[in-house]
């Protein structure tokens, strides 16, 4: 039998000792798209070429009775006997019942799942929090309090820019150093260690900042994405908790003595909106930023009711009593809040200093803007006003009374907020005619 000349294309129907040669002079019969060349030292591995005439080592062998065929790799790239090498090694691990296809699958998953890890391991504070601060809002809200969410960005802010008042600049938030961290080793040394820096510059200051973070690593924990990474019970260990300041509970208030100098000191503020809004804190018992969020659409003159956001619930709606309604009506309309200023967020802010210049002129210390609220409960059970009525216009949670807590109509709340009105304005030495609301005065 004559031995197939040097030059000829390789016999692709018998298995034939592969060589760079035969490689070489594969080529694909005119009539298919593809075809193979077995190896006889290395059983299972075969040369495919393709009509383009790319080659490529393969590994072809018999799983259940099906054929299974799995590319090694570019005769270019590949040696033969680094191709016979993989070749013997996949036909080892067919023969243990393993299909390589399913174990490289599978190999390829774990790879996949371990640069997730490493991926979610480098994720850090920064690119979570802000995505906290546009979906983190809280249950049953649609959305932040304005006041709270300044709060959180201020706390996280990183300085160093010119104040808006006065010179300098301002200063770093205190959650600003935890933003560069991994997400994943925020843990309660990590925040130990952090709560104890930022305690040195004001302790309090820092203890709201970790409430704050405790909120944020709470909602991280209800995340699918970000549950494995956050610690939510990283805020509580005791070693942090034991560094807090005491939580004292303020129970500071108007005494009806205090009123008459009070309501003189706030009515000769030269800023009218603050001395308005201050006297309507203290008539009505509501928050702060409930008041100050005050749109003139939620003022109803002619239905005499004022609806307001509520902490409880979404709103509530409160009588609008005479006094107050005509306080409300002599504020000028310079945009939708009825407590306006010229603010970036277009309503009022912070009345302290203006409050502060009440309370110095009338002799008055400790006294907070929050107190007026307590002061409005404590003079509404002075006024004979039902507890649950007083409870039900603060927005205070619905709760078992002395009387039996029951939600009131407005018309059955309105003569209980008038009386408290009257009698506030009794202590204040306000003499106001409710048929006759352009004159009232305040007297000595």
């Amino acid at each position: 039998m004559a031995r197939p000349r040097t030059d000829s294309a390789p016999d692709l129907t018998r298995p034939v000792d592969l060589t760079a040669g035969a490689i070489t002079r594969l080529a694909c019969p005119p009539d298919k798209d593809q075809a193979f060349l077995r190896d006889a030292k290395a059983p299972g591995l075969r040369v495919r070429v393709t009509a383009a005439g790319a080659k490529s080592f393969v590994f072809e062998a018999k799983l259940d009775r099906k054929t299974i065929r799995r590319t090694i790799g570019d005769v270019r790239a590949w040696s033969i006997d680094d191709a016979r090498v993989e070749a013997n090694r996949l036909r080892v691990t067919l023969d243990g019942g393993i299909d390589p296809r399913e174990l490289e699958r599978e190999q390829a998953a774990a790879k996949a799942r371990r640069e997730v890890e490493r991926a979610a391991k480098a994720l850090i504070v920064a690119e979570v929090w802000p995505l906290y601060l546009a979906e983190g809002k809280p249950k049953r809200r649609d959305a932040w309090k304005p006041g709270y969410l300044a709060d959180l960005q201020l706390m996280a802010s990183e300085g160093g820019k010119p104040k808006k008042r006065g010179e300098g600049f301002t200063r770093q938030g205190p959650l600003y150093p935890l933003l560069a961290l991994p997400l994943g080793q925020v843990n309660e040394d990590v925040l130990k260690a952090w709560f104890d820096r930022e305690a040195k510059a004001g302790r309090h200051q820092a203890a709201r900042a970790l409430m704050m973070f405790r909120g944020f690593l709470r909602w991280c924990s209800t995340r699918p994405e970000y549950r494995a990474l956050a610690d939510r019970d990283a805020g509580r260990a005791s070693a942090i908790l034991e560094s807090l300041p005491t939580n004292t509970h303020r129970t500071d208030a108007l005494e009806a003595a205090q009123v008459p100098g009070w309501w003189v000191g706030v009515e000769q503020l030269g800023n009218r909106t603050s001395s308005a809004y201050l006297r309507a804190l203290l008539l009505t018992g509501a928050r702060r930023e409930e008041l100050a969020a005050l749109t003139w659409a939620n003022v109803d003159f002619k239905w005499r009711k004022l609806t307001l956001a509520d902490k409880i619930d979404a709103t509530r709606t409160i009588p609008l009593t005479p006094y107050l309604s005509q306080m409300l009506a002599a504020l000028p309309r310079t945009n939708s809040f009825v407590f306006a200023s010229s603010s970036k967020s277009g309503r009022i802010a912070d009345t302290r200093a203006s409050h502060a210049k009440a309370l110095k002129s009338a002799a008055i210390s400790g006294l907070t803007i929050h107190g007026l609220r307590r002061s409005f409960s404590l003079l509404g059970e002075r006024a004979g006003a039902p507890a649950g009525a007083i409870a039900q216009v603060m927005g205070h949670k619905p709760s078992a009374t002395a009387e039996g807590y029951r939600p009131r109509t407005i018309d059955d709340l309105r003569p209980f907020l008038e009386q408290i009105e009257a009698y506030v304005l009794e202590q204040a030495g306000v003499k106001f005619d409710s048929a006759a609301p352009r004159k009232l005065r305040a007297v000595a």
